[in-house]
């Protein structure tokens, strides 16, 4: 059996691609408009990664990348700080506006 794993994320990992300038430059449009901003990579299967982005004003929004490798390049050339996991204080940060609250209220669950 091998040593570790390549589907394991660490802080470290090196992208194989390199990061559109779109993602890049949506990422620093983000943390420029709420002063500031650190990110979460969340991992979506085929469809890539989600990165979610938390304001220093509590506003949050995401972007996708093709996968956590670029993400986290992304993230690099930005200059926003990724946490690892989703901490209490980052959650804590997080205000969700009126209209998301909104939007959930009016979804029924299928059973």
């Amino acid at each position: 059996m091998a040593d570790g794993s390549d589907t394991t994320l660490t802080a470290d990992q090196i992208a194989s691609g390199k990061a559109p300038e779109g993602l890049v430059a949506g990422i620093r449009s983000f943390a420029a408009g709420h002063g500031g901003a650190t990110a979460v990579i969340e991992y979506v299967g085929k469809r890539g990664a989600r990165i979610v982005l938390v304001g220093s004003d509590g506003e949050w929004g995401d972007q996708f990348a093709d996968g956590t490798d670029v993400a986290r390049q992304a993230c690099a050339l930005a200059g926003v700080a990724v946490e690892n996991a989703w901490e209490r204080e980052l959650m804590d940060q997080m205000r969700p506006s009126n209209d998301l609250w909104r939007s959930m209220a009016r979804r029924t669950m299928a059973r």
